[in-house]
This record gives C-alpha cells, sequence and structure tokens, in this order.
C-alpha cells in the first residue's frame, strides 16, 4: 500500500468517525435545547418571579444564534403545577418541575430524589450587616453616574438587560440599583458564579479536615488505583485541570448543545455520576479545560460529606456558609438524583451574591468567626497555568500573566481583582486594594467582552470610591 493512500485511508476513517459522533450529538440537540429553557423559564419564573416571556426574550437576546431555534419551541408554563414543558418542533420534550425549597429540576423520567426539607431555625448572622432594609441609594454622584450607565442600553444590539448592582465599600453596600420586577430580597440565577460558592463549601470541608486539596478524591468510581483517573484531587477538579472529557463550558451559544458536558446537564437525571463515568483526555493537571463535569463532581463531593441526600446538603450550607454570612434568599437547586447542581444554578439575591464576595475580601472571616481556611482566598485567587482566560481555583483572576489578565487589566481593572462569574452577565468583583465588592446580574452576551459593560462598571466604581472620592454613607 503507498504512502499517499494509507493517508487517503486514515483522513477518510477520521472523517466518517467525526461524522458518525457528530450524528449521535447532534440528536441530542432538541433535548439539550429545550432542557436549557426549561429549566432557566422554570427558575426564574417560580423562585425570581418574573415574568416568563420577558425572561426568555432576554435570554434568548444574550445567547448568539439561540433565536434559529427559540423560535420553534413550543413553551407552556403551568401557574398550578409550577412546571414547565418545552419542546422543538414537538421533539425533544423536557420537563422542569418547580418543588418549594428546593428550586426546580428536569424530570428525566425517573422518581425525583424524595427530599424532606430541613427546619429552618433563626441563625444570627457573623458577618456584620452590610445594608439596612430599605434600598441603598448611590451615596456619591460618581456612583450614580455609574449606575446609570450600568443600566443604560445601546442604541443598537447586542443590549445588556442588566438587572441588580450593588457594590461594597469597607463591608457596606453604598450603591444599589434593580430592574423593573427586580428587588433586595429576589433571587437571581448566578449561572456558574455557583461554582464559586461551591469552592467555600469545599473551602470549609478542607478547614474541618474531611477533604485534602492535593490527595485524591474520594470518587467510588475511581477507587482503583490502576485507574487513571484516582489521581485526580480536589485542587484539579477546583482549577479544571482534571483531565476528563466532556468538552467544554466556555461558551453560551448554539453551537454549545453539541458539548457532551451539555448531554450531561440537560438529558442525564445523574449528572455526578455521568461526569465521573467519562475518561481522561489528558493526565491529571496538564491540561485546562473549564466545564461544569468537575464541579458536579466537587458538589457529589459535598453531598456525600453532608450526609448523602439534598435536605443534608441545604442543612450543611446553611449552617456553615449563609447564615454566618447572613444570605437568607438562596435556592440551591439540584438534579434528579439529589447531587446539587453546583455547576451552574445556584440562586440568590444580590446583596446575597455580594456577601459571598465580602466573605473572600475578608480571607474567609465572617466577623470574628473562621469560616474558610486562612489563605484560601489567596488559594483561590492564584493563576492556574495555562489558563488563558485568567483562572484561579473557583474564580476567575487578574493575578498571572494570561490574556484574560492582561485584557481586563487593559481595560481598567485593577491586578489585584479575582471575581465569580457566570455565563451572560453574572459577576462578584473582589478587589482587595479598594476593599471593594461588585455584583452585577443581568442578560448580556458574552461576546463582544465590552458588551456587558462590567469593563466600564468596574472602572466607573474604582474611580468614584477611591480614597481620593467622598462617600455620604460609606464607612
Amino acid at each position: 500500500m503507498t504512502r499517499r493512500k494509507l493517508a487517503f485511508i486514515l483522513i477518510a476513517t477520521t472523517a466518517c468517525g467525526a461524522l458518525v459522533l457528530s450524528a449521535a450529538r447532534a440528536r441530542d440537540v432538541p433535548k439539550v435545547a429545550t432542557g436549557f429553557v426549561a429549566n432557566i423559564v422554570c427558575s426564574e419564573t417560580f423562585v425570581s418571579g418574573l415574568d416568563p416571556k420577558r425572561n426568555l426574550a432576554e435570554t434568548t437576546d444574550a445567547m448568539p444564534g439561540a433565536g434559529l431555534i427559540t423560535w420553534a419551541m413550543d413553551t407552556e408554563v403551568d401557574l398550578d403545577r409550577r412546571d414547565v414543558t418545552v419542546t422543538l418542533f414537538g421533539l425533544g420534550r423536557s420537563h422542569a418541575v418547580y418543588r418549594d425549597g428546593l428550586g426546580c429540576t428536569l424530570d428525566q423520567g425517573e422518581t425525583l430524589a424524595d427530599t424532606a426539607l430541613p427546619p429552618s431555625r433563626p441563625q444570627a448572622a457573623s458577618l456584620p450587616e452590610i445594608a439596612g432594609p430599605a434600598l441603598v441609594a448611590a451615596q456619591s454622584p460618581q456612583l450614580g453616574a455609574a449606575l446609570d450607565r450600568a443600566f443604560a442600553e445601546p442604541a443598537e444590539p447586542p443590549f445588556r438587560h442588566t438587572r441588580a448592582v450593588v457594590v461594597m465599600k469597607d463591608g457596606r453596600v453604598v450603591a444599589e440599583r434593580y430592574a423593573d420586577g427586580i428587588g433586595i430580597e429576589t433571587p437571581l440565577l448566578g449561572f456558574s458564579m455557583s461554582k464559586s460558592a461551591v469552592s467555600a463549601l469545599i473551602g470549609i470541608l478542607v478547614r474541618e479536615g474531611r477533604l485534602t486539596r492535593d490527595q485524591p478524591v474520594p470518587i467510588a468510581a475511581w477507587r482503583n488505583p490502576d485507574d487513571p483517573r484516582h489521581a485526580i484531587t480536589v485542587d484539579e477538579l477546583l482549577r479544571h485541570t482534571a483531565g476528563l472529557a466532556l468538552g467544554s463550558s466556555l461558551q453560551a451559544s448554539l453551537a454549545s448543545v453539541l458539548e457532551p458536558v451539555n448531554r450531561m446537564k440537560f438529558m442525564e437525571s445523574d449528572m455526578a455520576a455521568f461526569a465521573e463515568s467519562s475518561p481522561l483526555e489528558s493526565a491529571p493537571g496538564r491540561v485546562w479545560n473549564y466545564h461544569d463535569g468537575n464541579y458536579l463532581i466537587l458538589s457529589h463531593l459535598i453531598c456525600n460529606a453532608a450526609g448523602g441526600h439534598a435536605a443534608d446538603v441545604i442543612r450543611f450550607a446553611r449552617e456553615k456558609l449563609f447564615g454566618p454570612l447572613g444570605m437568607r434568599n438562596v435556592v440551591m437547586q439540584f438534579d434528579a438524583a439529589g447531587t446539587p447542581e453546583g455547576s451552574g444554578a445556584m440562586m440568590a439575591s444580590a446583596r446575597d451574591w455580594a456577601r459571598l464576595g465580602q466573605l473572600y475580601l475578608n480571607d474567609g472571616m465572617a466577623g470574628d468567626k473562621r469560616i474558610l481556611p486562612e489563605g484560601w482566598a489567596a488559594y483561590s485567587a492564584s493563576a492556574t497555568p495555562n489558563a488563558w482566560v485568567g483562572y484561579g481555583a473557583g474564580f476567575w483572576t487578574n493575578l498571572g500573566n494570561s490574556f484574560g489578565a492582561n485584557y481586563r487589566i487593559a481595560h481598567g481593572w485593577p491586578r489585584d481583582a479575582y471575581f465569580a462569574k457566570g455565563t451572560i452577565g453574572q459577576y462578584v468583583v473582589i478587589v482587595p486594594s479598594q476593599r471593594l465588592v461588585i455584583a452585577r446580574l443581568g442578560r448580556s452576551p458574552n461576546m463582544p467582552l465590552e458588551a456587558d459593560g462590567v469593563f466600564d462598571l468596574v472602572r466607573d466604581v474604582v474611580t468614584a470610591t477611591s480614597t481620593s472620592a467622598r462617600l455620604a454613607g460609606g464607612n
């Protein structure tokens, strides 16, 4: 056989394999697309109390290409049953069900894990109160102008659809604003900001000695020492360097429905089990690849450590994290197996998201109570090698020399800033040098990078709250 024929056969075989794989993934498109829509509409209708039509329109507007298929979707919101059903051309039916205290879960045709909610016991917050019950108006004209610009819409698309902004300086809210229909106590979907909350819960388990950052994780499916996944550590899951073959979660567009990680999220009843069954595509610790599977596995570890059930997770999170921070408007959502969907489904008010940022600004302290291990905040902000977007351990970061960090710094962000980030416009930005926390939530496209206006917001707020500026109600 000639070298040319051998090369032709190799190319043809590779192409055929790619076509077969693409066809298999293409069959998932209706179900993944309808699952995404059903979950968001359900969560933000029955938890946030938003108008489903407006919410779907703003979400679609923020995702390039989504309009090519959402016009063909039939979305039914049943206010009595409190569920949402979505089909695409009559195919790929997805059904999301609301349950009190648990938010929404995609029903994959199996019995949902039974959950009796733990009693809600009043718990005094350790974190000093960040604001009173009333809306905090901007404490300076400069801050007011910063919020005006954050909520202003450009004359032409892409639009920002800013929903909430909370600015904290020295532990107190010095400005906040909300879109119509959203208030101080409205839980808002954080998408991948949920990963930062999971990182905090993992940090608590590390502080308590129940997990170790640099040792193999206790996953039953990887128990065999001969399994190459046996070596995966908590640190590698937090940093997205575990090497599992699940595709990427960086994009929020029509093309992203083909990623296997989205089959996991919108077609599987036990998301963590699906992630844990994935083979390696690279040796642990060698390659950076951001995907939701890493944080679903971490969520499974939290669930196991807390007691194995959704109610145990809620109790653990309330007692160890949410309660001490005074986070009273939080909803953790779960998959059908009862594992928290910690990669992108936690909901919290904008103030509560800001409280989480304040915990990190305080190096893991809530008042005089230590929540996270000493140094956990610095660890979370430390740069992961080869993470071109600028990523640490559960947070994005401006530390290091990544493309993303340098780009943000060139657009006015401080070098020491790090932040929780959720797709299509969710941020909790922490700036230690300025004692600042900025929470911003909305429905803005990921690209171009300037579309959500957050570059301007951070730069404007840093300028407005610098030591030379006076704040009427600041500390």
